[in-house]
């Protein structure tokens, strides 16, 4: 356990075995067989997501799946990752002063997952081209830019919603090299979270809220300025979106404050309860967005419309990824899992939170969140974008290869 007084008091038993470092390279390797799981579940219920993120198809019907380059890329990273944690271990054999003078060896793996992104690698049949999208994606998405609905405006979207539940995995990487590159500092020696001063991680993990609110201000900019507004709307919506995302840094500063006020031992009555209304507020905010706006269903809609007989309670018609009873356990999921920090305000497991091992398991929670949002969002997206003149059921039955299977999920 956490605190094993066998141990230096500087390093925690779960450290000891599973440093930082390699918490963030786990959470990355991690991205990628979600994002592969992503692509091939939706391939499979005839989502076609690269045309929804406008990513070039295949040009035969020889050529393999997307997800399949995706699985080979996972599969490089976990091998590297697998060795060097296996190297590390050999070395370091959980002795406090080893595992922090052999720091050096979870670094190089995080610097090789790096590399494993950027060089092309194709003689080890890892196709480059997604990778190269990937992060021309990214450095579009970080500077604040968002590309229009023809150049693959929702794999804009996409991305700077899943970065910000990596927040705290960006976070992370920061008080690595932080901690690695101070004089007498160890990435692998106990994380310090203030490392660099008290406020400058807290606005890291601010990043990917405000580069989320600066697409939504984009977006309401570009409804205002159409031609066509009468039939979009005065792009309200944009602006709702826009205050979700900014409930994240009330939560942000808050903590910081808490977290120094702890430190210096200062009273935090008062922090406390402005903390626990930002976090219940955003917490309540983005539930309410995922289920309504993200996901289009129909839970927190009029009486009418959410007891509708043309779709189950609470939901809606078209359901292409599962039966009603997955979306119902989802939507308690998602609850869930955005209340985690709950804990906290039990006394018995306040303590228990703010453990490293915690700590990386509400990671881990987030980042599981994000994954299983990912299928309900794209589905939408999919919905809305064959409602078309055609006629949706037209366009679905097309998509699929009997028309049993479509029945089966279809309402």
């Amino acid at each position: 356990m956490d605190g094993d007084p066998v141990v230096e008091p500087e390093l925690d038993s779960f450290s000891l075995t599973f440093p930082l470092p390699y918490r963030v390279a786990f959470i990355v390797v991690l991205a990628v067989w979600g994002w592969g799981l992503n692509l091939h579940f939706l391939h499979i219920r005839k989502i076609d997501v690269p045309s929804l993120i406008r990513y070039p198809g295949r040009s035969s019907t020889t050529q393999l799946p997307h997800h399949h380059s995706t699985y080979r890329l996972a599969t490089l990273l976990s091998l590297s990752s697998a060795l060097s944690i296996l190297i590390f271990w050999s070395f370091a054999g959980r002795d406090p002063k080893r595992v922090i003078d052999y720091d050096w060896i979870p670094m190089t793996n995080l610097a090789v997952t790096a590399a494993l992104f950027v060089l092309p690698l194709r003689k080890l049949s890892v196709s480059h081209s997604g990778r190269r999208r990937l992060l021309a994606t990214l450095r579009r998405v970080s500077l604040g830019g968002l590309a229009e609905a023809k150049d693959g405006k929702f794999g804009d979207i996409l991305l700077a919603d899943v970065l910000t539940s990596y927040a705290k995995v960006l976070g992370d990487l920061f008080i690595c090299l932080c901690m690695f590159f101070t004089r007498n500092g160890s990435a692998t020696d106990r994380p310090d979270r203030g490392c660099g001063g008290t406020y400058l991680v807290p606005l890291l993990l601010a990043i990917p809220s405000a580069i989320r609110l600066r697409q939504c201000l984009i977006e309401y900019l570009r409804v205002r300025n159409s031609p066509f507004k009468e039939s979009t709307g005065w792009g309200g919506q944009h602006l709702a979106n826009a205050a979700k995302y900014s409930t994240a840094f009330p939560v942000i500063i808050l903590n910081a404050m808490l977290r120094n006020a702890n430190t210096n031992g200062t009273p935090t009555t008062s922090l406390y309860r402005a903390w626990f209304v930002a976090c219940l507020l955003n917490s309540l905010y983005s539930f309410y967005w995922d289920v309504t706006k993200d996901w289009d269903l129909t839970l927190f809609a009029g009486a009418q419309e959410r007891n509708s007989p043309d779709h189950p309670f609470g939901l809606r018609r078209r359901l292409l990824i599962h039966k009603p009873v997955v979306y119902y356990f989802v939507i308690a999921l998602d609850l869930a899992l955005r209340c985690t920090w709950m804990i906290k305000l039990q006394p018995y497991l306040n303590t228990i939170s703010d453990l490293e091992s915690s700590i990386f398991l509400i990671v881990f929670f987030e980042v599981f969140r994000r994954w299983v949002w990912i299928f309900f969002r794209v589905e939408t997206e999919w919905i809305r974008n064959t409602s078309t003149g055609l006629g949706v059921d037209d366009i679905l039955m097309s998509n699929f290869n009997t028309k049993g299977e479509d029945e089966e999920y279809v309402d």
